[in-house]
């Protein structure tokens, strides 16, 4: 463990006062990251409460054991909070979930639209819910073990990337709002996940080494098809694939909720003169139409339900429509924030963007905002976009 972190962890809570006189509330899903945070808010000499929220249990809809957020995570959560001595309490949650989060999953891909539930998550009961309940705890903050960075800037707290690109989870989190940041904290934002690892092994924690999930949480082995048919039995509508140049038939699909925008394989349709791509779903026809990668090409998003969060630079901007993706430069018409919408041009055509995704506006290493895709519009070598 380095020696800043033994020496004086509080400093990564950015406490109101001095550590003994605090509480601080951890967010604890049961695996390292939230782990060492639990630990090092403890080695930091506050009062430290852990809250689990049961999210849902997955074995039922998928005839697998385990769960996430329930199960065995939770069962790790709790020998983590025995072991460094601190309360733990698991909040049930999974009805809200479920309404929140998992059937506007399946809405949203049955209208052909490419949902991000992580981010649906952190909008309804990761943040809203838990900062409610440590509240009510009468916590100083609330802490979690994303990989995100909270910064003072001259306005307030800021949302910044994390230092280890590999690990950053900045776009799950353009939508926390200004209140939320300024009582939200983030300990693992400046530090690699090896670090991470390495102090929970210190800690002598067992999840040391527990492996990172690489799912949504109730889609644990990827296959959103096969979920999205439990819960909507009459949404797998069988429909052609159509070119979406010539209009002609090349085969046929079983339900739209198997693909997505930017999808190559699983189309099943030979002997095309060139490698064809899903360029749009029409989920009211049942119809797949795919194209070559030209068609992919975007010029400019719509996006609603914005977010922004500290003052709009005057600056250079970057946006992302994808996790994984790098930010790309980018123009902003309109302002973000307070439910509105805007539309971010791109200076280079952008791939595989579609409605449903999020886009997430940056000025430098600072998250400004953000906004759900409602509408493309496709790239034009004379400009932008094809609108003027």
């Amino acid at each position: 463990m380095t020696a800043t972190l033994l020496e004086r962890p509080d400093a990564l809570f950015d406490l109101p006062r001095a550590a003994a006189d605090c509480r601080i509330v951890v967010a604890m899903s049961g695996g390292v990251d939230s782990s060492v945070v639990a630990a090092l808010a403890t080695k930091s000499g506050a009062e430290v409460i852990g809250i689990t929220l049961q999210l849902y249990d997955y074995g039922a809809a998928t005839g697998r054991k385990g769960a996430c957020c329930a199960g065995d995570d939770i069962r790790d959560a709790r020998a983590v909070a025995d072991r460094l001595g601190f309360a733990h309490y698991v909040f049930d949650h999974e009805s809200a979930f479920r309404d929140d989060v998992v059937e506007r999953f399946a809405d949203d891909y049955l209208a052909g639209r490419t949902p991000i539930p992580c981010i649906r998550c952190n909008m309804g009961p990761k943040f809203t819910d838990l900062l409610g309940m440590a509240r009510e705890l009468g916590a100083d903050c609330l802490a979690t073990g994303h990989y995100v960075r909270r910064v003072v800037g001259p306005a307030g707290p800021e949302l910044w990337r994390a230092s280890d690109p590999a690990r950053d989870q900045s776009y799950f989190l353009y939508a926390t709002t200004e209140e939320q940041l300024d009582y939200l904290r983030f300990p693992l934002g400046g530090l690699p996940k090896d670090e991470v690892r390495r102090i929970a092994a210190e800690f002598g924690l067992a999840v040391a080494a527990k492996p990172d999930s690489q799912d949504i949480c109730f889609v644990p082995d990827g296959d959103y098809a096969r979920i999205v048919k439990a819960l909507r039995p009459d949404g797998s509508r069988p429909g052609p694939i159509v070119h979406a140049e010539t209009g002609e038939a090349l085969g046929e699909h079983a339900g739209v909720i198997h693909f997505t925008v930017g999808q190559r394989r699983g189309l099943e349709i030979g002997g095309q003169p060139e490698p064809l791509y899903v360029i749009a779903l029409d989920a009211d026809a049942a119809e797949v139409r795919v194209g070559p990668k030209r068609l992919l090409a975007v010029g400019a998003a719509r996006i609603v339900e914005t977010n922004r969060i500290g003052p709009l630079p005057d600056g250079s901007l970057t946006a992302k429509v994808r996790s994984l993706a790098r930010p790309v430069p980018v123009t902003l018409d309109g302002s973000l924030g307070h439910g509105a919408a805007a539309m971010i041009r791109f200076a280079q055509p952008e791939y595989g963007v579609a409605p449903g995704q999020a886009a997430v506006v940056y000025a430098g290493e600072r998250v400004v905002g953000g906004g759900w895709i409602e509408a493309t519009e496709p790239y034009s070598r004379h400009g932008s976009s094809t609108q003027p």
